[in-house]
């Protein structure tokens, strides 16, 4: 990788025009993966990659003047000192709030990256080109904000507030919940056998650990490979298996972790199997309050659907440990 301060005023130009041809393309990417779930902001971002195309022609016309029509291969990768661009593939399914926030990052690189190269550049030319340009990339936010304004009106805004929650809720919500629902319930049943067959702690402890991680593996890869989100718009498959794998893993730890009580202690399977009790009855009133307040469900509904069903599953296992 070469320094910034090695640059030619030919290899500057070089990178600029690379530069903007890339973030029009990233900007195209966002309009395009933005258009079905916020047809108004995508418009943003069409505008911003027009803008992006007027400081490549610009570029190009001064660099065809000065250096020919032939580009030396160097691009902002090959320098020390820029931010990488993540790969697109990396920005499908964003969240639109972190899509802006990738843009204000990218328009504070290309600012600070102008205003460098024209302190160096000693062609006239290239010098009030480039300041040009730096002082119209720090107004991009500015641009981006006029744009959002004119496009996004407050009908649009509240519309895509509507987008943006449920969104939330099908690529977070609904595999979290999913998962914490059956990492808490299906659990149940083997811990408390654990434990009444055994009365012991530790032994209690490790059958809860392996059917918590066990549970938070398949539900895992269940979930990723359920649906690629291509057509559901549910979101990476990845994220969707991370997070309904770590909220089952949690799910089933939570009531797990009272066992690690040591058996020295007096009365300790009882107090460990209590304790163990209160924290069942707070995690299914939770996911009972989850499915009401982001899956629409009746309060009591949800109650009565997990509620019930866990104590029914916890019995059976108690059941099954006391025979």
């Amino acid at each position: 990788m070469k320094n910034f301060a090695d640059l030619t005023e030919r290899e500057v130009l070089a990178v600029a025009i690379s530069s903007e041809e890339e973030d029009s393309r990233i900007y195209m990417t966002f309009a395009e993966d933005l258009a079905e779930r916020y047809p108004d902001s995508a418009k943003v971002f069409e505008e911003m990659a027009e803008e992006e195309r007027g400081h490549r022609h610009r570029l190009l016309e001064l660099y065809e003047k000065r250096f020919g029509p032939h580009l030396p291969p160097i691009r902002r990768e090959d320098v020390k000192g820029f931010l990488r661009r993540r790969p697109i593939w990396l920005t499908k399914n964003l969240p639109l709030d972190t899509i802006r926030k990738e843009v204000e990052t990218m328009e504070l690189e290309a600012e600070r990256f102008y205003a460098r190269a024209s302190e160096r550049a000693e062609d006239v030319g290239v010098r009030r080109l480039l300041g040009d340009l730096a002082e119209e990339e720090k107004h991009h936010e500015q641009l981006a904000v006029k744009l959002t304004g004119e496009i996004l009106k407050p009908d649009v805004r509240a519309e895509e507030d509507k987008t943006r929650r449920r969104m939330f809720v099908l690529q977070y919500v609904q595999p979290g919940l999913a998962g914490l629902m059956d990492g808490s319930v299906s659990t149940l049943a083997p811990l408390f056998a654990a434990a009444f067959a055994t009365h012991q702690n530790w032994q209690t402890f490790l059958v809860g650990l392996a059917a918590s991680i066990g549970a938070g593996i398949s539900m895992g890869f269940a979930e990723a490979l359920s649906d690629d989100g291509s057509m559901t718009g549910r979101g990476s498959p990845w994220l969707r298996g991370f997070t309904c794998g770590v909220m089952t893993t949690l799910g089933g730890i939570g009531h797990t972790l009272p066992y690690l009580v040591p058996d020295s202690w007096p009365n300790a399977f009882w107090f460990a199997t209590a304790i163990a009790c209160i924290i069942v009855f707070f995690e299914l009133w939770a996911i009972a309050f989850i499915r009401a307040r982001y899956m629409d469900t009746p309060f009591l509904q949800a109650v009565f659907q997990i509620v019930l069903g866990g104590a029914i599953v916890l019995a059976v296992g108690i059941l099954i440990g006391a025979a």
